[in-house]
């Protein structure tokens, strides 16, 4: 392959990322440790309301998402954004591991689990097979 073609990865725009979570040091975690280059954060958020808002102002492709927050809970706001956009990719990142919140996350739409806490391996793992998933 030749020409513009063989660099038409490198000129695709990047995902936007929208990082949900109560809590500032995991959304400034999750952000300063996510290597992948094809992700860009766009926007970050403290529970599922301004989850809603931050998603329609930036129309991120990919969201990291808590479940365990005021206002909205996770799974009451991973429902309402698949209905906004239904091929967005949810990773849940939370801290209750149990397997009825997993089952009931991915049934609302999330595409992916991954407990706190976490690794900077193991975030950059779950959000590429999210990415490789789609």
């Amino acid at each position: 392959m030749s020409g513009i073609a063989s660099y038409a990865p490198f000129l695709m725009p990047p995902l936007r990322l929208l990082i949900v979570d109560d809590s500032n040091v995991i959304r400034r975690r999750i952000e300063r440790c996510q290597r992948l280059p094809q992700l860009q954060v766009v926007g970050t958020a403290r529970d599922g309301r301004e989850a809603i808002e931050r998603f329609m102002e930036t129309d991120p492709d990919v969201v990291t998402m808590d479940i365990t927050m005021p206002n909205m809970n996770g799974i009451e706001c991973v429902e309402e954004l698949v209905r906004m956009k239904p091929g967005v990719l949810i990773l849940i990142v939370s801290a209750l591991a149990d397997k009825a919140t997993a089952v009931e996350a991915m049934e609302k739409g999330a595409n992916g689990f991954l407990n706190k806490p976490f690794s900077d391996r193991e975030l950059n793992e779950a959000l590429e097979e999210l990415l490789d998933g789609a």
